[in-house]
């Protein structure tokens, strides 16, 4: 593997908005930064805003508002392009959102957009590097997807304050009829290994530095992660990682500390239509990251009719 070298993301109008959305937190002792699960904006969700008359708004409650209002940074996992294209992949299950509801996520405190997932290529590569443009215009970052595989698996600078905090993010299932083709747009999806190197050289590069690993991962509807999962979560922990948060099975599934470093396995579904008990309990995670310590606060949501409430 070559020199690991810290990219931002390739284009300079994204590199800017991720400068003006880290440069807009003044220097701090503290940073809070909190990690949602999967945001879906289409089927149910797309039915729920209809209902509302077209208004994006109604899927935020009072209760997360609060939380995102006392963070500094939001990082949540998009689970659909967003984007007027419409070249459907074939698969069992294809998403998009609409390009106008991003603005109501950033209004309400979203930063981050996490597109390392099995959902972010439903409408094709044009599609992927079309949601990843209107996030952008949307005054928000996209994380996790790229122009090539090179762009879309560096780590992203989330803060320089109190010290450099970094998200690595990454895609660790094969994709529905989507061929692995590393030259061209496509979401993070490089080897365990690779990543793995990935973050220890980050952590040679910049020992000082917090490093959020965020995967795409697991066997869904299910409480507990497979044993091939937690020897790799381990390995990144040892690689040099602070935590773990991660998604994908649309259910919360057990919490571990391994060496003082939490790692969630999978928070579960955000904003989402999925009625079932095992999938409408879910947790966003807080992190309070200072200059010497990650300290991780999971924070329970109950999902209804996909509108995330924090409680039990």
């Amino acid at each position: 593997m070559s020199t690991f070298s810290i990219v931002r993301v390739a284009k300079v109008i994204i590199i800017a908005v991720a400068a003006s959305v880290a440069t807009a937190i003044h220097a701090s002792d503290t940073l809070t930064v909190t990690f949602t699960g999967d945001v879906l904006l289409d089927r149910g969700v797309r039915s729920t805003i209809a209902r509302h008359h077209g208004d994006a708004n109604c899927l935020f409650s009072p209760s997360v508002d609060s939380v995102f209002a006392r963070s500094q940074f939001v990082v949540a996992n998009l689970e659909c392009p967003v984007t007027e294209i419409k070249s459907p992949a074939l698969k069992n299950f294809v998403f998009r959102g609409d390009p106008e509801w991003l603005q109501v996520l950033r209004e309400h405190g979203i930063t981050h957009l996490n597109l390392a997932n099995n959902h972010s290529i439903d409408q094709g590569r044009k599609g992927l590097l079309d949601t990843r443009d209107n996030i952008v215009k949307a005054g928000m970052v996209p994380i996790g997807a790229g122009s090539n595989m090179d762009e879309a698996v560096e780590p992203v600078l989330i803060s320089a304050s109190p010290r450099n905090v970094y998200v690595v993010a990454s895609l660790r299932l094969a994709l529905e009829n989507f061929a692995y083709l590393p030259d061209q747009p496509c979401v993070s999806q490089e080897s365990f290994e690779q990543m793995e190197q990935r973050v220890r050289q980050l952590r040679e590069q910049d020992p000082e530095c917090c490093i959020v690993v965020c995967l795409h991962w697991g066997a869904e509807h299910v409480l507990r992660p497979a044993i091939q999962q937690m020897s790799q979560a381990h390995r990144l922990i040892d690689a040099g990682a602070d935590c773990l948060i991660c998604h994908h099975t649309h259910t919360m599934q057990s919490v571990e500390h391994y060496k003082g470093a939490p790692i969630y396995y999978s928070i579960g579904n955000f904003i989402f239509d999925q009625k079932r008990e095992i999938n409408s309990r879910a947790c966003m995670v807080q992190l309070t990251i200072t200059s010497t310590t990650v300290e991780a606060e999971t924070i329970p949501v109950v999902i209804k009719d996909c509108v995330p409430v924090v409680g039990n």
